[in-house]
């Protein structure tokens, strides 16, 4: 374990799945708006030091990192940078990090991600293509990338979207994303996958909450950061418009993990995929059919309804829920997950599963991936599991292109 899982842990004695109403434990940084100015740190370079001068950085508060021909890497709030500006010390701000802790660098920041995605494009021109699903809360753009065998039309087939970290922490979602972007387009050889990109429109969207996964690792230590960043944060997936708020599924509280937001769709996230997904509605159809919303963790598939434990209701009839069954249980099979109506979980409303099918009559499903337990660490498993455990959910995702022209 690292020291930063280590840290992490030691500030939560457990967290919920990444669908359930969360235990609401502090971590390592308040669910709450960023810090005011005065408190947030940064790193400098600062020239023409020689030891005196770093030991009076030092005693100023801040923290000299390094020093390489006598220029110092010192650490730093904004009032200690201010203050030794003010002592006649010349202080370069250096870009954040933006990265997540040592020992796991295979996962992809916000950066890292856009560059895979933009190599992608590069390498499959006539595969792939990379657009925006809109801004972020703090102005990222939303990365969407389109695969299809003539990417550049809007072709008569059935779509498949794959959407992933809509819950900041949940990282490993992200590289599932980006390992399903990668094998429909590197391994267009294989007679199996070209089949499914030739027959199929594939939408992709590897992290719905962009700030939140970057405010979750930008330290250098996770903070076991859950929602987006607008205000004190909203629950994306607890947000959507679909009977939001209507059965006690999400909170009502700005400060709970679970908070639904003042409205539906106040998220500007949530709301840049809902109308991505409104816009595939083409002359009365929808065109999206079948979907995975990825989460962490539990190792479970789940199938809509959230709101409510009855299997039959309003929006889903015998036939419907038994497909959904079936479906569910050969992915669980191939991946060895548990299936599970996602109401036998727990009861949640205002989330994008209920949504899409509620709404549009997609086959959704969500996948709670790796591990199948734990507390805040599970959060946040080693890098080295990246492969193994995206790998895992090939056939799982096969089945979901192949039933979306059934």
């Amino acid at each position: 374990m690292s020291s930063a899982r280590r840290r992490a842990t030691a500030v939560a004695a457990a967290a919920s799945l990444a669908l359930l109403l969360p235990v609401q434990a502090s971590v390592a940084a308040p669910q709450a708006g960023p810090a005011p100015a005065a408190e947030v740190t940064g790193v400098y370079t600062v020239p023409d030091t020689d030891s005196r001068i770093r030991t009076d950085i030092n005693a100023s508060g801040a923290q000299v990192l390094g020093a390489k021909d006598g220029v110092a890497t010192v650490e730093a709030t904004t009032a200690q940078a201010e203050e030794l500006r003010s002592n006649g010390l010349t202080l370069q701000a250096q870009a954040s990090p933006r990265d997540f802790p040592p020992g796991d660098e295979a996962y992809h920041n916000y950066d890292e991600m856009v560059a895979e995605l933009d190599k992608i494009t590069a390498d499959h021109p006539d595969l792939a293509a990379k657009s925006s699903l809109g801004k972020s809360f703090e102005g990222r753009d939303i990365p969407l990338l389109k695969i299809s065998d003539n990417v550049a039309q809007d072709e008569d087939e059935p779509e498949v979207l794959f959407d992933c970290n809509q819950h900041a922490r949940e990282h490993l979602t992200t590289e599932m994303c980006l390992q399903i972007a990668n094998r429909l387009t590197d391994e267009y050889a294989d007679p199996a996958v070209k089949e499914s990109v030739d027959n199929r429109e594939v939408w992709i969207v590897p992290s719905v909450n962009v700030d939140g996964s970057t405010y979750d690792v930008e330290s250098g230590e996770y903070q076991g950061w859950r929602k987006n960043r607008q205000d004190t944060g909203t629950d994306l997936n607890r947000n959507w418009d679909y009977l939001w708020g209507c059965c006690g599924g999400a909170s009502d509280d700005p400060q709970d993990e679970t908070y639904r937001g003042p409205q539906a769709f106040s998220a500007p996230e949530t709301a840049a995929l809902a109308e991505f997904i409104d816009s595939r509605v083409i002359d009365g159809t929808q065109q999206i059919k079948s979907a995975i919303d990825f989460h962490t963790f539990s190792e479970l598939v789940l199938w809509p309804f959230g709101h409510t434990q009855d299997d039959v209701t309003e929006g889903m009839t015998q036939q419907e829920y038994d497909r959904f069954e079936k479906v569910g249980t050969e992915m669980a099979d191939s991946n060895g997950y548990t299936p599970q109506q996602s109401s036998d979980l727990y009861t949640t409303d205002g989330d994008s599963l209920d949504w899409m099918w509620g709404k549009h009559k997609i086959l959704a499903f969500t996948l709670e991936m790796y591990p199948s337990g734990g507390g805040l660490d599970g959060f946040y498993p080693p890098g080295d599991v990246i492969e193994r455990e995206t790998a895992r959910n090939n056939a799982a995702v096969d089945i979901v292109l192949r039933e979306a022209g059934a």
